[in-house]
């Protein structure tokens, strides 16, 4: 049984609370598809990046992520792999004719479930998440709290529980902020190249960042 006094988790909820608030690639990522395509979108790509984040969590309490951060081979082969993947989704964004989403109020609205794949690789190919959850995570291990793997998995599922409480809001401000906008054919599809540029922008980060 996994047992915690008042103290661990006033510091733990602290800490997730200002790691979800922090601006972030992810953030960026979730507000680009929402302003692009609406709240269905933004949801979508938000479901994603936890689908991701779930996974960093699943290795990190297997010890899997120690290799993304003792190997420098394994870390420059999953972020270039992860850059170039963001590189490559903002290129095909800017390259195309009309937007492929309009938003809810009006227009050509597609499946979001390629935007929840999208989602789920631009986190699982970024190595700082993992080797984040690998650093972040160990701190709140409690000798005799429980087994070394469970705690680490509770806690990593609270980052994102607390995650649920920061980014739905986010998401419908700034659907509500850009609703007349994505009306208008012309300002829909600046909406759309505006993601691509950030896409592009977020794999060029990536790549830049050191081990």
């Amino acid at each position: 049984m996994l047992v915690y006094d008042f103290a661990h988790w006033a510091a733990f909820l602290s800490a997730a609370l200002l790691l979800n608030l922090a601006p972030g690639p992810d953030i960026a990522f979730i507000l680009g598809h929402t302003l692009k395509g609406g709240r269905r979108a933004g949801l979508a790509a938000m479901l994603g990046i936890w689908t991701g984040a779930m996974g960093h969590v699943l290795l990190a309490a297997l010890g899997l992520s120690a290799i993304l951060a003792t190997s420098e081979i394994a870390f420059g082969l999953v972020q270039w792999l992860g850059a170039a993947y963001l590189v490559w989704l903002g290129i095909q964004t800017l390259a195309a004719k009309n937007p492929a989403f309009v938003g809810e109020a009006g227009g050509v609205v597609q499946s979001h479930w390629p935007i929840f794949r999208q989602g789920v690789l631009v986190d699982l190919l970024n190595p700082k998440v993992a080797v984040f959850f690998l650093a972040f995570l160990p701190q709140f291990v409690q000798q005799g709290a429980g087994p070394v793997w469970a705690q680490l998995l509770l806690h990593g599922v609270l980052i994102i529980v607390v995650a649920a409480l920061v980014e739905p809001p986010l998401i419908l401000l700034g659907d509500r902020l850009v609703l007349r906008l994505r009306t208008n054919d012309r300002l829909a599809l600046y909406l759309d190249r505006g993601l691509g540029l950030i896409l592009i922008a977020l794999g060029v980060r990536l790549a830049m960042m050191s081990m």
